[in-house]
Parts: structure tokens; C-alpha cells; sequence
């Protein structure tokens, strides 16, 4: 991180800091941190708050043990607010809700999005190493059959009673479509808006 928190902005020192799910892209809660607390979440990579309340640092989950994996920190533009990405090991709201907002923590179609544009990324960057790159330059008819491999894969998996195999095997179905709609010059959109004109 190139700039630090303007700490000197407030009287008592303090600054909000909003958390946000990394993956989901989910506000979870907003804490504030003084430049102790922000200090110990950049070294031991979870989240440190300042409590107004109880006049002292805490460490988000120090009892519930849901505590705040710091993926990324960031400022913004005045540097007197603090954003940090997290992987939340549990709900985060001590009434035991996702988040303090009492909103569900889950995936949305916004991933997808990012996903979509991670391999647009590699297909572009033609980076050999990358795996992504390496199924487009064998082309469409690699990428045709790997997404018919993961589709016999989740069949098989589906018969089964391993929950965790089933998800992985549907995950890699899913990641290999989206390459195959990318190579046909489709995004993942372009299906939804015909399922959702077939809506009665």
C-alpha cells in the first residue's frame, strides 16, 4: 500500500473502516480504527477494530471466533477511510447474521462477472503458462470436450453421496462453460436472457 491513513483528520484519531467480502463483494460491517488497530491488521492479517465503547483494541471475533481474513486494504481518495477485503470465518453480526446489515453473504452473478473477465484476461494475455490461455490456443474443439468431460464427471458424482465431489466436479463444469461461451463470443448473459425470456 503506497499511502497511509490520514489519522490527524479526526479529533479522537479515528477513522471508519468498511469491510467487505472479497468474494461476494458483500458489505459485512463498518468498525472504526485507530492507527494501532490498523497497524495490527496489516501484520497479522486479520482485522483489528478500535471500540468506542469499551476504550480499547479488539480484535473482530476474538470471542464469537468469526474472525475477519484480511485479503486487501485500501484507502480512499482523502485517505481518512479505510476499505479492507476480507474472507469472513463465520457469520459476522454478533446477533449471528452474514452481516450487520442482516443481509445474506453469498455469491452473486457479480463473480461470475469478474470470473468472466479473468479468462477474457488470460485469453487475450496468451500467457503459456496459464492454463485458461492454453485451452484456447488448442481451440474450440478442446474446450468443447473438456466441457463435455466435467459434464460425464458431474453424472457420475451425482449418483454418488459425496456432497463435496458433486460441488467441486459442478464448479469445474461451470468454470469450463463459461470458457466455452468466451471462445464462441458469449457471455454467460447472452443464456440468461433466453431463459428469461421463456419465463411464463
Amino acid at each position: 500500500m503506497n499511502n497511509e491513513p490520514d489519522f490527524t483528520k479526526t479529533v479522537d484519531g479515528l477513522l471508519p473502516a468498511i469491510i467487505q467480502d472479497d468474494q461476494t463483494g458483500k458489505v459485512l460491517m463498518q468498525g472504526y480504527m485507530n492507527k494501532e488497530s490498523f497497524q495490527k491488521t496489516l501484520d497479522e492479517k486479520f482485522v483489528w477494530f478500535y471500540s468506542r465503547s469499551k476504550q480499547r483494541l479488539w480484535k473482530k471475533g476474538e470471542t464469537s471466533g468469526n474472525e475477519l481474513q484480511v485479503c486487501s486494504v485500501k484507502l480512499d481518495c482523502d485517505l481518512d477511510s479505510i476499505l479492507i477485503k476480507v474472507n469472513p470465518l463465520g457469520p459476522v453480526c454478533h446477533t449471528g447474521t452474514d452481516t450487520c446489515f442482516n443481509e445474506v453473504n453469498t455469491i452473486s452473478y457479480d463473480w461470475i462477472k469478474h470470473l468472466e473477465s479473468i479468462i477474457d484476461q488470460r485469453k487475450e494475455n496468451g500467457d503459456s503458462k496459464s492454463y485458461i490461455a492454453s485451452l484456447f490456443e488448442k481451440g474450440i474443439n478442446k474446450i468443447a470436450q473438456k466441457v463435455g468431460e466435467e459434464a460425464v464427471e458431474v453424472v457420475i458424482e451425482a449418483k454418488d453421496d459425496n456432497e463435496e465431489l458433486f460441488l467441486n466436479e459442478s464448479a469445474d463444469l461451470l468454470f469450463h462453460y463459461l470458457i466455452l461461451l468466451k471462445a464462441k463470443g458469449y457471455q454467460l448473459s447472452d443464456v440468461l436472457e433466453i431463459l428469461k425470456s421463456r419465463e411464463k
